[in-house]
């Protein structure tokens, strides 16, 4: 690396004083506010409190992931048709990962205890990622900036359920702070080609929209390597990156091969689908929202610290203007990398109208990170005890009771909508406790839903042998069909690569799909009385015929199986 790139770089990254409007100082070993060691600790018992409490966010978690990944280790589940070998539209690698975990934990535990190991071991994978860019901020930009940001991260609700979703956009958040790690981090050199290969792996493996959060990153590679003429070394390292996506892409295409029976680029049809389907195709036939959604959202799951990360440019400029003595050039050019792919994520998905909770995954570190600096920057702002300044004049009891009641209502406020969620949405991995007490279910039974469908928490939770189905409701798309049985690893193979009847990418409903109510051993159900009832969505509850073989949302389970 050219020791005049390398002084670009460094008087950029040290900047987290300079960055908050203090005079940038010679890099030097940077110290952590909060040890490393202590950082994965903290992450773990947040992430794993929610690994092991979080409700399911979104149905397609379930029947897109961890039904498959059921099937991979037990032989049966259920289908979505973005698995027929007509659409393929997700991948089996990124099922397959998570099904050997799966695989292990059965050789010593139920399927329930399964389901919570997965979870767990996403959790210890986030919280793994979330310490390393800790340490990446806290040694380029500022150790109050990394502490900060490893606040936000572990008491924000967005990233209590995003740690330890199974779901390809928390994956590609995990690979985005990895490679947001790898760009920032240059000790011991440039990492260009690592960070490619982090954001590509997240692309390919998990959500391939998400490659798009590489490029203000690239395009401060490349502006530095052409202003410090190492152009040169810029494209090898964007060469070398590349060829290591490629070798992802491989292998993802192999694994696909051999379960699907076909060559298919699994990133491509997604693009594909969501992006040139067509009429009466693509993401917006499932529903639209909005262009105040992610607003409203992102203040639900990060309350403060979402307005701190949108008004973090605002705050830029006005340091920039009234105190330009203290921000270089390439400290505002370098801040302004970094903000950058939250404010582009943001307004993509903003304008876009299917929009839902899990797009802003993969940008929940980025936000957090403008944020960070966004606050560091009001720190150091409320900090100045220039008497020539209001702010100055102010004593020091009073900013900090300022600054510490933002951050208890931050944290608060977090705590509060956190638990609230595990309180108010935990019965769907509850509700079906009472099956696994002996003598109540048998190998055959079958459970049944219909209004509640979406809500399954997958097959996971029912004893050996239960199988999930569906009766008619008021619904009218299209509901999961099951994979084959599949008692042998060639059997999975062979279902895996079946074209399923019944299938289409329109979300038209398929009759084949419902089971007639006569063939249930147990109806899941829920009541509340300001749902009206209709023919197709009776209050099964208060019927009294039906009431040994109802287990409720709300009210007390009765397991007892009919006669």
């Amino acid at each position: 690396m050219a020791p005049a790139r390398k002084q670009t770089k460094g008087s950029a990254v040290s900047q987290g004083e300079a960055v908050s409007g203090t005079k940038p100082r010679t890099l030097r070993p940077v110290p952590f506010y909060l040890p490393l060691n202590i950082t994965l600790y903290v992450c773990l018992v947040s992430n794993g409190i929610a690994a092991f409490l979080a409700p399911i966010q979104d149905c397609d978690e379930v029947f897109n992931f961890w039904e498959p990944t059921h099937y991979l280790d037990y032989g049966y589940g259920l289908q979505t048709w973005e698995y027929s070998p007509v659409y393929s539209i997700r991948s089996w690698l990124y099922i397959s990962l998570h099904s050997i975990v799966g695989k292990v934990a059965s050789l010593a535990f139920d399927k329930s205890a399964g389901f919570y190991i997965i979870r767990l071991f996403l959790a210890i994978v986030c919280a793994a990622c979330q310490t390393r860019l800790y340490s990446a901020i806290c040694r380029t930009l500022s150790p109050r900036i990394g502490l900060i940001f490893i606040m936000i991260v572990a008491f924000s609700p967005g990233m209590f359920h995003a740690s330890s979703s199974f779901l390809p956009s928390s994956f590609s958040m995990y690979t985005s702070m990895l490679g947001l790690a790898a760009f920032l981090d240059w000790k011991g050199g440039q990492k260009t080609a690592e960070g490619i290969m982090w954001f590509g792996l997240g692309a390919i493996v998990g959500w391939p929209f998400a490659g798009a959060l590489v490029l203000p990153l690239l395009f401060e590679e490349a502006v530095l390597s052409f202003l410090s003429a190492n152009l040169g070394k810029f494209c090898f390292d964007v060469f070398n990156g590349g060829l290591r996506c490629l070798a992802i892409l491989a292998l993802e295409v192999a694994v696909d091969y051999v379960f699907l029976g076909k060559l298919t680029v699994v990133p491509w049809n997604i693009v594909a689908y969501n992006v040139f389907g067509g009429e009466g195709r693509g993401p917006d036939i499932f529903g639209t929202e909005p262009w105040t959604f992610y607003i409203k959202n992102l203040l639900l799951n990060f309350n403060v610290w979402f307005i701190f990360g949108i008004f973090v440019g605002p705050l830029l400029l006005l340091q920039a203007i009234f105190r330009a003595r203290s921000t270089s050039l390439e400290t505002l050019l370098r801040t302004v990398t970094l903000i950058m792919p939250f404010y582009m994520w943001f307004a993509i998905f903003t304008v876009q109208p299917h929009k839902e909770e899990r797009f802003m995954y993969p940008a929940y570190p980025f936000l957090a990170l403008n944020a960070a600096i966004a606050f560091h920057m009001v720190l150091a702002f409320i900090g100045s005890n220039n008497p020539k300044e209001l702010i100055g004049r102010v004593p020091a009891k009073v900013k900090l009771a300022a600054v510490m009641s933002v951050i208890l209502v931050a944290i608060n406020g977090g705590l509060l909508r956190s638990l609230g969620m595990i309180t108010a949405y935990n019965a769907p991995l509850k509700v079906f406790e009472p099956l696994e007490q002996p003598g109540v279910a048998h190998a055959g039974d079958i459970v049944c839903f219909g209004k509640e469908w979406y809500r399954f928490p997958s097959s996971f939770f029912l004893p050996d042998g239960m199988r999930a189905k569906f009766i008619r409701s008021e619904f009218r798309g299209l509901l999961p069909g099951e994979f084959p049985d599949a008692p042998t690893y060639s059997a999975l193979l062979e279902g895996a690569s079946r074209v399923p009847e019944g299938m289409n990418d329109r979300n038209e409903e398929d009759a084949g799909k419902y089971t007639d109510i006569s063939q249930c051993s147990f109806l899941v159900d829920s009541y509340f009385p300001s749902h009206e009832a209709s023919e197709l969505e009776p209050n099964y509850i208060v019927f009294e015929e039906n009431g040994d073989n109802i287990v409720s949302y709300g009210g007390v389970p009765r397991t007892q199986k009919p006669e």
